[in-house]
């Protein structure tokens, strides 16, 4: 059975996200019919409007969602009508990565979230009869309705019934990287110094996973003052700002060396700048959405003699069955208060959201697209 919705449509750089009446398909046996009650606003999103990512317009994006089931398909079980979701990427469940539960690089990671379609081509969404683009990371969530999957669905737990799902939505993504590449990815020890470039939600993110693995001291790097600010009340123990000479900084409180470097911008001379302030054994671990152009240049000798790392991170390496509800824990015991980054806009005022994330005014817009009951 087919399901009208209200999306809103990316056509491209430039131009403000336009509402539309769509169809959603009638559920395959691994689907799941979700109610959007709040979606958050990730860089993501904006990178595939700016023509940044190879993802077809035009589409319906979004894809951190949260909502009430609706249906499900035959064949689903982590789900049923009624329950409270939370979504995230989707995977193959059958590729290499996948059979080790690392889903954030699984080999068909492009047909299965950014083609514009289910994994076989067939369409998810259609408007005025024909064909359009959706299935963005198994979801495209900015809509009142959404078709997910099996596999990108997870039931928030009980434990977690009086947080509403306007501030869980966001943990599928930014939040999930962040926490993700400090927990999991890099697994950060206790006592070990770890600098943060760039203090937007994935960042904020590392630097509160930071404080709950222990390191010491904990640097947040941004050019916004205001969000160092908050960055240290969320737990940073030092704050720079990027206008500064950072390098001289961070050797001054960490003459050793950093444990840990975390780069969220993207930008390759600040990545470069960060490899030679690692110790040895110190590990860069690396999320900004660079140029697919950009190159890096780091010294062998360097990199091999000190046995240093550099480390590509997708999704903060999340198993979300197991790690959402990590987190969710993490929030619940005040340890991952993201909260703290949140502003709330109607669904008819996204642009304005994306305008206000856009500015730094807002470091994780969530749109309110239904009522919860």
């Amino acid at each position: 059975m087919t399901e009208m919705a209200k999306a809103a449509i990316c056509t491209g750089e430039g131009s403000a996200f336009e509402f539309a009446d769509v169809t959603l398909d009638a559920l395959r046996s691994d689907e799941v019919r979700v109610r959007i009650v709040a979606c958050g606003i990730c860089h993501t999103d904006l990178a595939v409007r700016d023509r940044q990512l190879p993802v077809p317009l035009p589409i319906v994006l979004g894809h951190e969602g949260a909502g009430i089931v609706e249906a499900v398909g035959e064949g689903v079980t982590v789900a049923k009508p009624g329950d409270r979701v939370v979504m995230s990427f989707h995977s193959c469940g059958e590729c290499p990565s996948c059979a080790v539960d690392a889903p954030t690089y699984c080999y068909d990671f492009f047909p299965h979230n950014w083609s514009g379609a289910r994994a076989d081509g067939s369409p998810t969404l259609f408007r005025d009869g024909e064909p359009l683009h959706g299935n963005f990371f198994g979801q495209s969530s900015f809509a009142t309705h959404a078709i997910a999957h099996e596999r990108n669905v997870v039931k928030v737990p009980e434990t977690m019934d009086e947080v509403p799902l306007d501030v869980l939505a966001p943990i599928g993504c930014g939040l999930m990287t962040g926490a993700g590449a400090v927990l999991r990815s890099m697994q950060v020890r206790k006592g070990l110094p770890i600098a943060i470039w760039g203090a937007g939600t994935v960042g904020m993110a590392a630097i509160m996973a930071a404080k709950i693995a222990g390191a010491d001291p904990i640097i947040a790097i941004d050019i916004h003052d205001s969000r160092l600010e908050i960055a240290r009340e969320l737990g940073a123990t030092h704050t720079i700002n990027g206008r500064e000479d950072v390098a001289a900084k961070i050797r001054e409180l960490c003459p050793q060396g950093l444990g840990y470097a975390f780069d969220t911008t993207g930008v390759n001379t600040l990545i470069e700048g960060a490899f030679h302030l690692l110790a040895p054994m110190g590990i860069l671990g690396l999320v900004g959405a660079s140029d697919p152009a950009d190159t890096l240049t780091l010294n062998e000798a360097e990199l091999m003699g000190g046995g240093r790392r550099v480390m590509g991170i997708l999704g903060g390496d999340s198993d979300i069955v197991t790690f959402l509800p990590e987190l969710m824990e993490h929030y619940r015991a005040g340890r991952f208060p993201f909260d703290r980054l949140i502003g709330h806009f109607a669904f008819e005022d996204i642009n304005a959201a994306i305008a206000a994330s856009e500015s730094g005014e807002v470091i994780k817009p969530v749109l309110r697209i239904s009522e919860e009951q």
